[in-house]
């Protein structure tokens, strides 16, 4: 296990390459000996800044949730991430990209709380009725790791690759649709990109929701009502420049337009 003091070196170069726009050395090839544990507790430290200057934590990500993602990564769990209110986007005022590093965007489903979700315990069925509505969104990965060269323990520590997040007006409960099935279209620049379906989420992003929700209760750390939780990408990662437009529809919700402008650092 890393003593504090690494723990916090860490964390403090990750949060300081975040707010100069810079990459860092994997963390790995560096500590070869690092563990998914110690990796939670540099995110922490790293999370800790940025309230400590300011931000507040408002939800959870859930990333690593795809089969093919979980190979590359060597690991066969998601991970999750935490939000802040800096974060935070509107489709109004789309994505400032001068504000990133090297960002990809993902496609998924949000969901917002309206009571509380403290597991262990929590069932699919918990989740359902916790849940204020869905939304459809765009998450903007990041990572302060040079060339994405990540493993778990990499993206892990900085904070699950968390960059901005954006959520679509549409709203729907989760009763209103099958969200496992329901079909997602994410087009770039007014052409089809992909396609997917919640399925591809754990099997449904309620089920997502609820393992998430497990482990981090048995952490003590309950999701609370108002909080934002991001289910996991239903997309392939896709590359964003000054100008692009990206539109999700999800099929029985509606749709999340982004549009990005600036510059990213590379």
């Amino acid at each position: 296990m890393m003593n504090n003091e690494t723990i916090e070196r860490y964390g403090d170069e990750l949060y300081e390459a975040l707010l100069a726009r810079r990459v860092v050395a994997p963390l790995l090839e560096r500590e070869p000996q690092i563990r998914v544990e110690d990796a939670y507790r540099i995110q922490q430290r790293m999370v800790a800044r940025r309230v400590a200057a300011g931000e507040r934590v408002v939800g959870k990500k859930i990333g690593v949730t795809s089969k093919p993602v979980q190979d590359f990564l060597g690991v066969y769990e998601p991970d999750f991430g935490q939000l802040t209110s800096g974060m935070a986007r509107s489709e109004a005022e789309g994505v400032d990209l001068g504000a990133l590093i090297q960002p990809k965007a993902e496609a998924e489903l949000a969901f917002v709380l309206e009571r509380d979700l403290v597991g262990p315990g929590v069932t699919a069925a918990d989740v359902i009725r916790a849940t204020a509505y869905v939304s459809p969104c765009f998450e903007i990965v990041d990572s302060r790791i040079r060339d994405w060269k990540i493993k778990i323990q990499d993206t892990v520590a900085d904070n699950a690759s968390c960059g901005v997040y954006l959520i679509g007006e549409a709203k729907a409960h989760p009763r209103q649709l099958d969200v496992a099935l329901a079909g997602m279209v994410l087009e770039k620049n007014g052409e089809l990109h992909s396609t997917g379906v919640g399925a591809a989420v754990q099997g449904s992003p309620v089920h997502a929701v609820a393992w998430l929700a497990n482990t981090l209760g048995a952490l003590g750390l309950p999701f609370r009502a108002g909080e934002v939780i991001l289910s996991g990408s239903q997309s392939a990662l896709v590359p964003v420049t000054d100008g692009d437009e990206l539109v999700c529809t999800i099929g029985g919700l509606g749709t999340c337009r982004a549009r990005f402008h600036g510059r990213s650092a590379l």
